[in-house]
């Protein structure tokens, strides 16, 4: 065995001809190998022993080969070729066959045989005679074999004229090859042919017809004697072959030109037949076939559930939250990937369809709005440059909380309103109309509380320019950038009112400073902002304010079609007790007229009555014009479009299909809680849910509310939002508190009696609030309440060892004295040596002394023994703590 070339185990069986149990057996009896394997390799021990034991199979197997291959020579071999091994060796046995032996010639002119007839048949003969004596010479270095005859026998065949001492041969015709019969035309013959079995039956019997007619000579052609004679090189029938070939010889065929077509389709044939792996039979090519279209179809379909898994179908009715449920991810991650795209919005605001597009990209979602075919059965009227006339500007006045916005637009509505008009601002309309030199302007106010951030997205959207309130005595605000950013990403021009200038410690240049730091130079320092200082209350300023902002409107030439159908937003919506549901819209084009059957969101009605921002009814509204609108069948939400349709019937039907879609939106959007969350809750330990359903006076309060609350959830106590809505708390929102285990939030509405019995009833609590702040503020409260408390460990008291006495039965009692605090007799304690602490439990006694006591001060002395330890020594610390429950924020 070679050491530098491995050898494997089954290697070694093949070679001594055994089988690879049984070396395996044998190995493992030997205890050479425990694991025995076709490819385990083998040592030169091992190998050693092997052969030792199954050698001679090898010896015995060579030798059984060699006697085989020499069985196989010798078939082989020809019989010649033996003769001639013999005699060179001489070994062989002499009774081997050597071929028939010449015993001698024949005489052919014996007596008793006739002789040939010299005359009639000798020409016939010569050929016979001749050709012999021309092939002798080359036969001669052959030695001639002669078999042995008996005495011939009178009929005997009469061979030709052969000269007394000649060796008869045998004579055989010469082989010619294959003999031409004829010609066949194949020029009409078309693979796979009709009557193709038809036409090789009748070509198969001309052939055979034409054999029997050529073979009619050489039978004739014997002699008398029965000897065939022999042709010479077949000239004779060569010659009518030719003739007849050049009578039948066919004319030249026009082949047709193969098409590209064909050529693809039997190159694509031939590769699929070389390619093919074996022949297979019918029922395995159709089992194969069956399993391929499943695994395509399967693939097909899990392609599909991952393009659909991509796919959001969304409406026009989505919010944050209900977009990352949607996508499986925080509300966090939404709101922060809109602030990094410039978008400010909120948890509960809904985004329009180009931020749901980015923003769901942002997360590898494709958008598909299933609300298109809805909108696009809305009409909507083409307006030609001829119709189109100017309209007044839209402001929306924006700014932080307490800079003086509502007192800004208070003083320009006093001195541009009638002298019997009274009060300030209505509460919730938040928009109306004034006049300057002849020219009016729409005016929009939006809250300054950061929870607010809907309407205030909502008021740059539906603007065309942008008052920015600073106070003069503050500075920019967080709720003052964000109303910035909500402008610019609208596109809308701003013009700053730095306001307050009427108090002492009002400072603009600090103010165009802070505005300088984000970008934003106004036109006193070199930039393109306009900006303008005003004091409201004492009305400085405030008539350059508005030129500035008429300016800009000028810039943009903005105008409208009266003479259509009206179109717009929605501002705000509430539910008046005496009234019904009213809607505040601004009507953007068109113009709305009482009577027209209004569409906006899932809600239908036809207009019964309209108001302005003074209370006053009006019979139409046209362009840039904002009133209450009176005959909607429901609270349609803040910032949804409204639009004139041509009936009722139209109308309810796409307020019907918008209400489907958006009901399949709240299903798809539903949270489940899953095994992952329950885990999450099992392991917090403590987790608790705060069922909460919110009920407002407007759309937009309640909005806001809404997603102030559901900010406040924490990672032990979420905070969910079941039920809002606008109107008064009524029995039914009772009855859910109750299935839900809620509590019920009211904002500046009140819950009817049926309601307030309901709660009483079922224990419902109820809490009503006119201020955003105390109602966030009490939620906040509550949850920490909610929370659980967390335990804290307090040093009570510290005690210094003395001295110590074992004392039989008792153990060891330590003399004490307290260092710090009070030691109590149930205090639990621990012992501290050196720093370090080497026991924790609880006393077994503490007494004063000789009586026992409750308690020992700071200062005084006292003996003390240790429950189950003894192993106190002098200048030991016992230190005394208790658990204090230390309430969460």
């Amino acid at each position: 065995m070679d050491n530098s070339k491995k050898i494997r185990l089954i290697q070694v069986a093949k070679e001594f001809k055994v089988g690879f149990n049984t070396l395996a057996e044998f190995l493992q009896r030997k205890g050479l190998q425990s694991d025995c394997q076709p490819t385990t390799p083998v040592s030169s021990d091992v190998y050693a022993i092997l052969e030792k034991e199954f050698g001679r199979n090898r010896q015995s197997g060579n030798e059984r080969n060699a006697v085989r291959e020499r069985i196989q020579q010798k078939g082989s071999v020809s019989i010649a070729q033996e003769n001639e091994e013999e005699q060179r060796g001489g070994n062989e046995a002499k009774e081997e066959f050597r071929g028939p032996k010449i015993l001698g010639k024949i005489d052919l002119d014996a007596k008793g045989r006739k002789k040939p007839k010299p005359e009639a048949e000798a020409p016939k003969a010569e050929p016979v005679v001749e050709q012999p004596k021309q092939e002798a010479p080359k036969a001669e270095p052959k030695p001639e074999r002669v078999v042995e005859q008996p005495k011939p026998e009178p009929k005997a065949e009469k061979p030709a004229e052969a000269k007394p001492n000649s060796v008869y041969r045998p004579q055989a015709p010469q082989l010619d090859g294959p003999k031409i019969l004829g010609t066949m035309d194949v020029s009409n013959m078309v693979p796979g042919g009709k009557h193709k079995r038809k036409r090789l039956e009748k070509e198969k019997v001309n052939v055979a017809k034409e054999g029997k007619n050529a073979g009619k000579p050489q039978q004739g052609g014997n002699n008398k004697g029965g000897q065939q004679q022999p042709q010479q090189g077949g000239q004779q029938p060569q010659s009518k072959k030719q003739k007849k070939q050049q009578k039948q010889q066919p004319k030249p065929v026009v082949r047709p030109e193969v098409s590209d077509e064909e050529v693809s389709k039997q190159v694509k044939d031939t590769l699929a037949r070389l390619t093919a792996k074996g022949t297979k039979s019918k029922g395995a090519k159709y089992r194969k076939e069956k399993r391929d279209e499943v695994r395509e179809r399967m693939n097909e379909e899990i392609e599909r559930e991952e393009m659909e898994r991509s796919v959001l179908k969304v409406t026009e009715f989505v919010t944050v939250s209900e977009l990352a449920t949607m996508m499986s991810v925080s509300p966090m991650e939404v709101i922060s990937a809109c602030m990094n795209l410039g978008l400010m919005v909120s948890i509960n605001q809904r985004l329009d369809a180009e931020a749901l597009v980015v923003v769901a990209e942002e997360f590898g979602f494709t958008v598909e709005f299933v609300s298109v075919e809805i909108q696009e059965a809305i009409e909507s009227d083409v307006d030609n440059e001829d119709e189109l006339m100017a309209r007044p500007p839209i402001v929306t006045v924006m700014g932080h909380v307490d800079h003086g916005k509502t007192s800004l637009l208070d003083n320009i509505r006093k001195t541009n309103v009638t002298a019997g008009e009274a009060g300030g601002i209505t509460q919730h309309i938040g928009a109306y109309s004034v006049e300057l030199n002849g020219q009016k302007i729409t005016f929009l106010d939006t809250p300054g509380h950061e929870a607010f951030t809907a309407m205030r997205a909502r008021g740059a959207k539906m603007t065309d320019v942008a008052i920015i309130i600073v106070a003069a005595d503050d500075s920019v605000m967080p709720q003052t950038i964000e109303a910035i950013n909500h402008a610019s990403a609208a596109g809308v021009p701003m013009v700053f009112a730095i306001n307050k200038m009427d108090k002492p410690q009002a400072n603009a240049d600090r103010i165009r400073e802070q505005l300088s730091q984000m970008n934003i130079l106004v036109e006193d320092w070199g930039g393109k902002y306009q900006c303008q200082e005003v004091s409201a209350k004492q009305g400085l300023n405030l008539d350059k304010l508005l030129e500035k902002v008429l300016l800009e409107a000028e810039v943009l030439e903005l105008k409208a079609n009266p003479n259509r159908k009206a179109t717009g937003a929605v501002i705000e919506s509430m539910l008046d007790k005496g009234r019904g549901y009213v809607a505040t819209i601004m009507v953007q084009n068109g113009t709305l007229r009482v009577g027209d059957v209004l569409l906006s969101g899932t809600y239908t009605g036809r207009v019964k009555a309209m108001f302005d921002e003074n209370g006053r009814k009006v019979i139409e509204a046209g362009p840039s014009t904002p009133v209450q609108v009176l005959g909607l069948n429901g609270a349609p939400q803040a910032g949804d479009t409204f639009n004139v349709m041509e009936d009722d019937r139209s109308a309810r039907e796409i307020a019907n299909k918008r209400e489907q879609l958006q009901r399949m939106q709240g299903i798809m959007t539903q949270k489940h809680v899953t095994l992952d969350e329950i885990g999450r809750r099992i392991a917090i330990g403590s987790f608790k849910e705060l069922n909460i359903i919110v009920k407002g006076d407007v759309d937009g309060s309640v909005e806001a509310m809404s997603g102030s609350l559901i900010k406040l959830s924490k990672e032990t106590v979420q905070v969910n939002v079941i039920h809002s809505a606008v109107g008064q708390i009524s029995e039914s929102d009772v009855l859910l508190a109750a299935a839900s285990n809620a509590i019920i939030v009211g904002f500046q509405v009140r819950p009817s009696a049926a309601a307030r019995k309901a709660a009483e009833k079922e224990q419902i609590d109820i809490r009503l609030y006119s201020i955003i702040y105390d109602a966030i503020n009490e939620i906040k409260d509550a949850i920490e309440g909610m929370l659980e408390p967390v335990m804290k460990e307090e040093i009570v008291c510290s005690t210094e060892v003395m001295e110590t006495f074992k004392i039989s039965k008792v153990g060891t009692v330590a003399g004490c004295i307290v260092r710090e605090g009070k030691m109590q007799r149930n205090t639990p304690i621990r012992v501290i040596r050196d720093g370090i602490v080497i026991y924790t439990g609880k006393l077994g006694s503490l007494r004063r002394f000789k009586d026992d006591v409750k308690e020992v001060t700071v200062g005084q002395d006292c003996g003390l023994n240790i429950e189950s330890y003894n192993d106190i020594k002098v200048g030991d610390i016992i230190e005394g703590y208790e658990q204090v429950e230390v309430k969460r924020k």
